[in-house]
Parts: structure tokens; sequence; C-alpha cells
């Protein structure tokens, strides 16, 4: 029997519940994952509250454990292998789920089930902004939105290593200490900070690059003028309200700006980006450069995971342990 999280119905972290399933072997092409470490992300509350449809009612889109179980034609791995995955399919709130083969990612002997869980799928989103969205480098400056939390803290970590300057905003002190120590340059601080007129402070009026805003509702249109022309914004999330509607002429032609709204659920279905992504997400945390901490919750604690994390009043990474 696996232990597994489900949605009683959409709406608050109290829709949570508790059950014991029956397994199916794992089929073609799948493996049994005995899970360690479940990674928390807002997505899963997007899927809580109805806001992405959920078939099977589990959230979670993230682990890592052992491979328990093997289907037919499964070439790679072996019972036993500790491994991690990220992206679809759903159903990652369980202490045991099968899973594609081709999704489990070996772990490097310096990873830990945990670091891996916390880190892998926000690795890969800050990939994904930082290669594809808009090309950072040396000579780069950007906005990270929440840079306290846990993408925030790995985009800043990964776009420090490429050289770029990284102004960010945050909720308190207490979160600023958080994204100071991982290389943010310069931090605006306080819910209701005046970001735009620091942003063009710090920039001598020219703006950021690129800017990354996972809060949504007021912040993204307010972000469009901490932006220099024809640079990106990048709209990432809704953790503070619904995405507005957005004029075209908002965007330009007076700014002049592409305005992104990129989904890592589909750059993660493309096996190669996929595979490429997680492999240099755990090198960067073998080799130390990125650091695999977050906040564990027993299981069964998932209702009081989502209400830190939609509250704000997590930093960093959350993960389930079963």
């Amino acid at each position: 029997m696996a232990v597994v999280v489900r949605i009683k119905a959409p709406g608050g972290a109290d829709n949570l519940q508790l059950e014991e399933v029956d397994l199916p072997e794992p089929g073609p092409g799948e493996v049994r994952l005995r899970q360690c470490a479940i990674g928390v992300n807002f997505i899963d509350i997007y899927q809580r509250s109805g806001l992405y449809p959920l078939p099977n009612r589990i959230p979670g889109v993230e682990g890592a454990g052992f491979v328990a179980a093997k289907g037919a034609d499964v070439t790679g791995l072996s019972i036993g292998d500790r491994v991690a995955y990220a992206g679809a399919p759903v159903g990652a709130y369980a202490s045991e789920r099968n899973l594609p083969a081709w999704r489990a990612v070996p772990l490097p002997s310096s990873v830990s089930e945990a670091s891996a869980a916390s880190t892998l799928l926000k690795g890969i989103t800050a990939e994904m902004l930082l290669n594809r969205t808009y090309p950072v480098g040396i000579g780069t400056t950007l906005l990270v939105h929440s840079a306290a939390g846990g993408l925030g803290l790995v985009l800043t970590r990964l776009a420090r290593l490429r050289g770029a300057t990284i102004i960010g905003t945050v909720g308190s002190d207490a979160k600023a200490e958080l994204a100071r120590a991982a290389g943010v340059h310069h931090l605006i601080v306080g819910r209701d900070a005046d970001f735009v007129t620091a942003v063009r402070r710090l920039t001598d009026g020219r703006g950021v690059d690129v800017a990354y805003d996972g809060i949504g509702g007021g912040t993204l249109a307010r972000t469009l003028d901490c932006v220099r022309p024809f640079g990106t914004v990048a709209s990432i999330g809704q953790s503070g309200g619904p995405i507005p509607s957005i004029a075209v002429e908002e965007i330009g032609p007076r700014r002049s700006l592409s305005l992104a709204r990129p989904s890592v659920m589909a750059h993660v279905n493309d096996v190669d980006d996929y595979r490429r992504d997680a492999q240099a997400v755990l090198s960067a945390l073998s080799a130390g450069k990125l650091v695999g901490d977050g906040t564990a919750y027993p299981l069964d604690q998932a209702i009081q995971a989502h209400v830190d994390l939609e509250s704000g009043r997590s930093r960093g990474a959350l993960i389930l342990v079963p």
C-alpha cells in the first residue's frame, strides 16, 4: 500500500487528505519509485485550487527516492538506484509512485534526495529562464521578484554564476538576509516598496534587461516600467493574484518590450531539454554551486506546508518527507 495526499475538491489547503492506495505494477517503460523527499511548488497550489486540472487529484511534480521495481523494456536503471525527477505526470505527493523511466535521473553520490527534491524543478526552471527565455550573461542586469523564495534563490545563484547583476525584491528584513546570502547585489525590502523607482535609481534610469515576476496581480503591470526598451518581462506565476489582462499597447511601441509567459512543464516535456537541464542542475548541486536546502514537513502535514507557502511565511524551498 502507498500513502498519498489527495485533493477532496478544488479549494483551500484543508481540502488535502491522506489516503492509502494500491499501486499497480509498473507498466512497460515505467519504474516504481519509493520516495524519500517530495518537492513543494506553487504549481501544487494551483492544482489544488482548481486553476490547473488534475485528473488523479494527487498534486506534486517532483521528488526523489529509490527504484523499487521496473516494468518491461526499462534499461539503464536498476533496483535500488537513487533517482530524482521533475515535471509531469503529476502525483508526487505519495510514499510510492509509478513514473515513466525516462524522467528518472540518477543522483550523484554527493547529492541527497532532499537536496534534489527541493531544487530540481526550480533549477530546470531557472535554466530555462536564463538560457531560453532571455540569454543572461556577463553585463546582464535582472530583476527577481520574491528573491528569497525557492525559485528566487536558485535563479539568483545561477544568474550570479553567469556574471549577471541581480536586483531582488523581498517582503522582510529576514528574507533580505537569505537573498543576500544567495548573491543578490541590490535588495528592495517591503511588500509595499516602490520597486519601480528603486530599480530606475539603481540602473541610472535605464531599467533592467530582464525581469522575472512570479507574483502576478498588480505587480506585473508595475514591472513593465522596470525594464529597458527592447528588454524582456517573464511572467512566471501568480502567487499574489491572477495574471491581469495587458493590452498590446502597454508593451509597445512606447516601451518596446517582449512579454514572455514560459511554462517549465512544456519545457520538461521535451526529453532532450529535460535531461540536459536536469543534469546541469544536479552537477551544480554536486559541485556546491547550488544549495539544496529546504524546510521539511512530514507527508501528513502537507496542509501546513501549503498554508506556509501560500501565506508567504516560508523562506526558501519546501519538501515533504514520506
